[in-house]
């Protein structure tokens, strides 16, 4: 069940946080208060370390093209304007057979809702079984040249299959990749996006904050607190 009427904008970033998961070989998170008002200090300051893919996050085509455009480089119109989240039924992968059901159009900013947004934040760890766009899934996006794909964990692709070649078959597509959404408080529809990264000269990626607001009229909501599908 969705809750009907919902018409504000709904945060699908996860929270940053000290000591939350990462990918496995990307600097851990560090963020600590060094000044502090409880210790006499004049104000808070905090420091925060991390990785550019840790959270939710976007990758440049640097991130896996030599010489290619930083994140400063992407066109606002990327990640700001109307976007589908797409209901993926799939336990283990983002098969093409699904994607074609969807009749995706080029210039489409699309989202997959999976069973990690639900499964895989909760945990206290890593998750390598996370649900991942497959490579001929990726061939078929990059063919229908979408704008943008979003996923709701940190990869788009798997952990134990080979992600930096569906990371460069969507990159070199012109495709721009949001990773590390959160899309358990939506279900699928047409929504109102932006999602702006960091303005990091060059960078392969950047930190993002993601938010989403119902289309009028298009149906979707905001999801049970269980993360229920419609």
């Amino acid at each position: 069940m969705t809750q009907p009427g919902v018409t504000g904008w709904i945060d699908v970033s996860v929270t940053v946080r000290h000591g939350m998961p990462h990918w496995p070989d990307n600097p851990p998170i560090v963020l600590e208060r060094i000044m502090d008002l409880r210790r006499g200090d004049d104000c808070n300051v905090s420091h925060l370390a991390m990785g550019v893919h840790s959270g939710t996050h976007m990758d440049g085509p640097v991130h896996f093209i030599h010489q290619g455009a930083g994140l400063d480089e992407m066109p606002l119109a990327a990640t700001m304007g109307e976007a589908r989240v797409i209901q993926i039924e799939d336990p283990r992968e983002i098969t093409v057979g699904e994607l074609r059901k969807h009749a995706l159009q080029a210039g489409e900013r699309v989202l997959f809702r999976t069973s990690n947004s639900a499964r895989c934040w909760q945990a206290g760890r890593f998750v390598e079984d996370f649900v991942y766009i497959t490579e001929q899934a990726a061939e078929h996006l990059a063919a229908t040249r979408v704008q943008t794909v979003g996923v709701d964990y940190l990869s788009v692709g798997g952990y134990h299959a080979d992600g930096a070649k569906i990371h460069r078959i969507l990159l070199e597509a012109g495709i721009w990749i949001i990773e590390g959404l959160d899309l358990s408080p939506v279900t699928a529809g047409r929504y109102e996006m932006i999602c702006l990264p960091v303005k990091l000269h060059g960078s392969d990626g950047a930190p993002a904050r993601a938010i989403l607001r119902p289309v009028a009229g298009s149906g979707p909501g905001r999801a049970t607190p269980a993360g229920t599908a419609q």
